[in-house]
């Protein structure tokens, strides 16, 4: 007798690096595009958005980078973890601390970037776990 057992699909640590990548990417540019219209409803200035649109390309690009190299660095993809966890607390931290002027959109905008961004870092940190591809 056999006996099956079910698995849940996992997604590896190549695939998240890319999924963050782009989604890094995609975000940092709809940060420079739409930063002077996003500044009222977010209570968010332009002279914060734009840093932050022009960092997040950078990281986008370090990302894919990382993703495409053959085989995937350890230390690289420890960094990514610690950068996504400290990003995801420094999003927390601006959003709760009074720092910027944020409306309640803005606000809400801060917690839902940190929980996606927490969210790749344990994506990334579970594939790290499972052996580097």
């Amino acid at each position: 007798m056999s006996t099956a057992i079910a698995t849940r699909p996992t997604l590896g640590l190549r695939t998240a690096l890319r999924l963050d990548g782009w989604g890094t990417g995609t975000f940092g540019a709809v940060l420079l595009a739409c930063a002077a219209p996003l500044s009222d409803p977010l209570g968010l200035p332009t002279t914060w958005s734009v840093p932050f649109g022009v960092a997040m390309l950078g990281g986008a690009l370090a990302l894919l980078l990382i993703a495409g190299y053959p085989r995937i660095s350890p230390r690289h993809a420890s960094a990514v973890v610690g950068v996504n966890a400290l990003c995801a607390v420094g999003m927390v931290v601006l959003a709760c601390s009074g720092a910027l002027d944020l409306t309640a959109l803005g606000i809400a905008f801060f917690l839902i970037g940190a929980l996606v961004v927490a969210v790749f870092a344990a994506l990334e940190l579970a594939g790290l776990c499972r052996g580097i591809e």
